[in-house]
């Protein structure tokens, strides 16, 4: 089966479809789509300063390399920012990858560690608590500091369709329902300039479509994938998904279109007034932010 626009040969077949597409093709059909995203949710306007937390991998760089284009074109900048969470093996690799590919596209790149912030890296403090638990409170408060310092007013992540469903499931599954209502192409529930805006420019683009277009732009050598990723419990979700898309296509998109119907509604209940952690100043719902809590215990 041929190209569907040029009758040439295909490099994929579109998820929830029969269509296939060129390498060309393929690659308008990809940057049309995060160029639509984009005006669909107003999630980039004229005048904004953009922050992309980048790592190396697929996914960011090319929203990285997307972001850099779309800036030019519609007056809006864009500067990259990484973290060193200290993984021996892993992260000085894609951090490696990302420098190299920033000086090549002229992309201004920060780079923030947890080691110069919280004293230790992520190597170390695996020991005392589960890794993906501190990574995931730790990048985030590092990424929303840093952001503020840098003056940005959005922060844009490469959270694909894949990503989201999984969230969206992990959230049912540990009823963490509240949860969910910060998710979305635009994350969060209450505006407050102690949180910098984030987007999600990649939403309704899946894994294998990402990968496609990152493999198709030589963003990607060899793929390496993080070495506490394995026995995580979105590893399991991501799995299980996995399973249930490849025997009943369109699975995942389903979730995700089922999720934004109710999304409305989970974002018009009442929360709790955001306070400043007693410890650092930053926003928490509580006295003491999940960021403090946990250096404080490990």
């Amino acid at each position: 089966m041929a190209c569907k626009n040029c009758k040439t040969k295909p490099v994929i077949k579109l998820p929830n479809s029969n269509v296939q597409l060129c390498k060309n093709d393929f690659i308008k059909y990809f940057e049309r789509k995060v160029a639509k995203t984009i005006g669909k949710y107003k999630l980039i306007e004229k005048g904004d300063y953009v922050g992309v937390a980048a790592s190396g991998g697929k996914d960011s760089t090319s929203l990285l390399y997307i972001l850099n284009i779309l800036a030019k074109k519609n007056n809006f900048k864009i500067i990259g920012i990484a973290i060193d969470e200290g993984i021996k093996g892993y992260r000085d690799f894609t951090l490696k990858d990302l420098k190299e590919f920033c000086k090549k596209n002229k992309i201004n790149l920060k780079i923030y560690s947890f080691k110069d912030e919280f004293k230790s890296t992520l190597d170390k403090l695996v020991k005392k608590e589960r890794p993906c638990t501190i990574c995931g409170v730790l990048r985030r408060a590092l990424l929303n500091k840093k952001s503020k310092e840098l003056k940005i007013n959005k922060l844009a992540t490469g959270h694909n369709l894949d990503d989201e469903s999984q969230s969206v499931l992990m959230n049912y599954f540990r009823r963490n329902i509240k949860l969910s209502a910060r998710l979305g192409p635009i994350t969060g529930v209450v505006k407050d300039e102690r949180f910098i805006k984030r987007i999600k420019p990649l939403y309704f683009l899946t894994e294998k479509e990402t990968s496609t277009y990152a493999f198709i732009k030589g963003f990607i050598g060899e793929y390496i994938t993080c070495p506490y990723e394995v026995d995580s419990y979105r590893a399991s979700v991501r799995d299980m998904l996995n399973d249930f898309e490849e025997k009943y296509p369109g699975t995942k998109y389903n979730v995700i279109s089922s999720f934004l119907e109710i999304l409305p509604l989970l974002k018009n209940k009442k929360i709790a007034a955001i306070k400043s952690c007693k410890e650092c100043g930053e926003p928490s719902s509580q006295d003491i932010c999940q960021a403090c809590k946990l250096v404080k215990k490990i």
